[in-house]
């Protein structure tokens, strides 16, 4: 009797691990995000607004969320190897930095990011300026990232698409109203 539950229990073990397996090898494990908007803006002012880090304070949906949060500079804004660290006073800020790692004038700046807590991870984030028209501007705002086997199959119950782009777009619409009010 008890070798047949031990058979069972390990079937059972064994199918759960396996599985588990199964769905860490053939899920992605890479995730990019990408949200937009039109600012009735030049394309000149929004990108020499965008490429400062610093101003990123005035208007990401978690500097707002966060007032408290503590920042840090280190290197010119607006160059690449500017960083700029962050120590949030809620969860969901957590603690990382940023990094300009190439700025193509007028048209993209390129960050890395590094996080720290709530977990360690790294992504890659981007803006992008494009002229629509006289005074229009369309920014895009995109992150791309990996999550690492096995945690990649936590992305089958997360809609990082959702979570992710509602706060770029959060932070975007902020942008637009802070740009189009000056």
């Amino acid at each position: 009797m008890w070798k047949k539950v031990v058979v069972v229990v390990l079937i059972i073990s064994l199918a759960t691990v396996g599985g588990f397996l199964i769905l860490a090898y053939t899920s992605p494990t890479e995730y990019a995000v990408e949200r937009e908007i039109t600012i009735n803006k030049s394309k000149e002012e929004v990108f020499a607004y965008l490429k400062y880090l610093k101003n990123s304070g005035e208007w990401t949906a978690w500097a707002k969320r966060d007032p408290a949060m503590k920042t840090e500079y280190r290197g010119t804004d607006g160059q690449p190897g500017f960083v700029s660290s962050w120590k949030g006073t809620t969860s969901d800020t957590g603690e990382g930095e940023q990094e300009i790692k190439r700025v193509i004038e007028g048209e993209r700046v390129d960050t890395e990011l590094r996080f720290k807590e709530p977990w360690e991870s790294k992504a890659d984030a981007y803006l992008t300026t494009e002229s629509t028209g006289e005074n229009q501007t369309k920014v895009k705002w995109g992150i791309k990232g990996e999550t690492p086997r096995p945690w990649n199959v936590l992305m089958l119950f997360m809609n990082m698409d959702q979570m992710v782009g509602n706060d770029l777009q959060e932070g975007l619409a902020n942008l637009k109203a802070k740009m189009e009010s000056s």
